[in-house]
C-alpha cells in the first residue's frame, strides 16, 4: 500500500528543522509542545530515575512497550527470533521493560498459535528469558539494580486465534453490534460464562506466581486494545457479576489482583489500559477511515456518546480502583489495532487490513499525550508511562523531553520504533544524535505481516527481516 499511496500529509522526515515542525503543528492546529534543544547526559529528563514505594528503582524515564513477534513455538516457548527481540530490548538503554510482549495465561486465550504462554511446562523458558535480559543489560550498562522487568499477562478474548493464524475463535463477553458483524459473528454467538471467567482469573494468578518465581519484578494485567480485560470495561449489556454496573465491569481486575496479592506477595502489579476508545472505523471513500456506526455509540470505554471523542470520566473511576488496590505502575494507550488503529498507533501508512488515516497522524500523537497528561495531573501517585510516540520519528526526543519536563508523564514508552532502532533510548541520553537511517517511518509492515499469517518485525529497516522471503510477500501484498 505504501508504494502507491500518496499521503495528503507531509512526512515527518520532511520537517527537518524545529521551525518547520512548529509551523506544521500551527498550521494543523495541533497542540503539542516540544523542546527545540535537547539536554544530554545525567541532566536529561530522560535520565531521571524513580524509586517505587516498594523501594525498587527504575534507572531512567524510558520504557520499552510490549510488542509481539508472532514467532514463539506452538507450545508457547520463545524462538531464536523471540530471544533476539528481547535481547535488543535489554540493549536499548531503557530501564523499564513493560512485559516485552503479551504472554497468554491459557491456550485458547492466545492471539495467535505462536503467542508465548506461561505455565508449568514453559516455566524454565521464562527463567532463561529473564536471565537473558539481566545478563545482556549488565554486560552493556554494568548495572541491573535499577532495571525493572515485567511480564504482560493476557487473554485475547474477542481476538483469539489459538489454532490458526487466519481463523478467529472468539471468546466474547457480550454481542457487540459493530464488531460481531465486522468479524462474522452471529448475534447469538455464545458468550463466556461467569464460571469460565472465574477459571481465567485463576489462570492469571497461577501465571503471576510463576512469573515471580522466574524473577520478574511485576506483571501487567492487560486492559487494552479490545482484548478480554478491555472488553470487560465496556460490558454494559452483560448480565451477571461481570457486567452492567461499574463495580461488576471492574471485578475481573480486582479479583485477579486480590488473588495475586495472596499467592505472590511482594510481586508488583501494573496495568496497561486503553484510556479512551472510539467507535470502530472502516474504509470509506478513497480508502480513508470513517466511523463504522453513526452516533449514538455506547461501547467506547473512555469515549463520549458519539464515539469520536474522549470522555474519561469512567477511566478516572478505574484509576481510583487502581489506587485502592495500591497499584503504582500504569501505562497508557488508546483504542484498538483491530478496529480504530489511527487513534491507537498513529501512522502515515496503514496495514493491509486497515484504512488510510482520516487525520494527520500527529493529531493522534497529541491526543494521547494530552489524555495522559490529564491522568498524571489527577493521579500524581501513579507512575505513568505514555505511548503513541513512534510517529514523531526524529522529533520523538524533543517532544518526549517536553512531556517529561512539564510533568505530563513519568516515562516515555518506546514501541515499534525500537524494532528498527533498538538502541534509540541509549542514543537519546548520550547526546550523540539519532541514526536517521534506522528510524521507523510507520510503513506498518510489522502489522501487515501478522495480519497475513507471517511473523512480525521491521522488514524495511532490520537487515535480518529484510533478507527474509516474507519481505517479498509483503511487497506483493502492498502492490510494490
Amino acid at each position: 500500500m505504501s508504494g502507491k499511496y500518496k499521503p495528503p500529509f507531509p512526512r515527518i522526515a520532511q520537517l527537518k528543522t524545529a521551525e518547520l515542525f512548529a509551523q506544521h503543528l500551527e498550521k494543523e492546529k495541533i497542540e503539542m509542545g516540544f523542546d527545540a534543544e535537547l539536554i544530554s547526559g545525567g541532566e536529561s529528563p530522560f535520565a531521571k530515575a524513580h524509586t517505587l514505594r516498594s523501594g525498587q528503582k527504575i534507572g531512567n524515564a524510558m520504557c520499552i512497550l510490549p510488542m509481539e513477534g508472532w514467532d514463539g513455538t506452538e507450545d508457547g516457548r520463545p524462538s531464536d527470533l523471540t530471544k533476539r527481540r528481547w535481547k535488543n530490548f535489554a540493549l536499548s538503554g531503557a530501564k523499564l521493560l513493560w512485559g516485552c510482549e503479551a504472554v497468554a495465561v491459557r491456550p485458547e486465550g492466545r492471539a495467535n498459535p505462536n503467542q508465548l504462554m506461561l505455565n508449568e511446562q514453559t516455566f524454565q523458558d521464562f527463567v532463561e528469558l529473564f536471565q537473558l535480559l539481566q545478563n545482556t543489560h549488565e554486560e552493556q550498562f554494568g548495572d541491573t539494580s535499577d532495571l525493572l522487568i515485567g511480564l504482560q499477562l493476557t487473554h485475547s478474548g474477542r481476538f483469539c486465534k489459538p489454532n490458526d493464524k487466519k481463523k478467529m475463535e472468539p471468546k466474547i463477553l457480550y454481542p457487540h453490534p459493530v464488531l460481531n458483524k465486522k468479524f462474522g459473528l452471529a448475534d447469538d454467538y455464545p458468550l463466556m460464562s461467569d464460571e469460565e471467567i472465574d477459571g481465567i482469573i485463576a489462570d492469571y494468578v497461577k501465571a503471576a506466581v510463576l512469573a515471580q518465581k522466574a524473577g520478574y519484578h511485576f506483571v501487567d494485567i492487560k486492559h487494552c486494545h479490545g482484548y478480554l480485560g478491555h472488553e470487560f470495561l465496556s460490558a454494559y449489556d452483560r448480565e451477571g457479576k461481570y457486567g452492567g454496573s461499574f463495580e461488576n465491569r471492574t471485578r475481573f481486575l480486582r479479583d485477579i489482583v486480590t488473588g495475586i496479592r495472596a499467592a505472590a506477595p511482594g510481586l508488583e502489579v501494573g496495568v496497561r489500559m486503553s484510556i479512551f476508545d472510539w467507535v470502530p472505523f472502516q474504509k470509506g471513500p478513497e480508502e480513508t477511515g470513517i466511523a463504522a456506526q453513526e452516533a449514538p455509540y455506547r461501547y467506547a470505554f473512555g469515549g463520549d456518546e458519539n464515539g469520536i471523542k474522549a470522555n474519561m470520566q469512567e477511566s478516572f473511576l478505574f484509576l481510583q480502583e487502581l489506587e485502592k488496590l495500591e497499584i503504582e505502575l500504569f501505562c497508557t494507550t488508546a483504542g484498538s489495532p483491530y478496529y480504530n488503529p489511527h487513534i491507537q498507533r498513529p501512522a502515515l501508512f496503514p496495514p493491509s487490513d486497515g484504512y488510510r488515516p482520516p487525520e494527520d497522524p500527529l493529531h493522534g500523537v497529541a491526543r494521547q499525550i494530552q489524555a495522559t497528561a490529564e491522568i498524571k495531573a489527577a493521579f500524581p501517585n501513579l507512575y505513568v508511562i505514555g505511548s503513541a510516540y513512534s510517529y514523531l520519528q526524529e522529533w520523538l526526543p524533543n517532544v518526549g523531553q517536553h512531556v517529561l519536563n512539564a510533568g505530563k508523564a513519568d516515562s516515555i514508552g518506546f514501541g515499534r520504533m525500537v524494532l528498527s532502532y533498538p538502541d534509540m533510548p541509549a542514543d537519546i541520553v548520550s547526546g550523540n544524535g539519532l541514526k536517521r537511517a534506522k528510524i521507523c517511518r510507520t510503513f506498518s509492515d510489522c502489522t501487515t505481516a501478522p495480519r497475513n499469517g507471517m511473523i512480525s518485525g521491521c522488514y524495511p529497516l532490520d537487515p535480518l527481516y529484510k533478507a527474509m522471503p516474507e519481505y517479498e510477500q509483503l511487497k506483493a501484498i502492498k502492490g510494490e
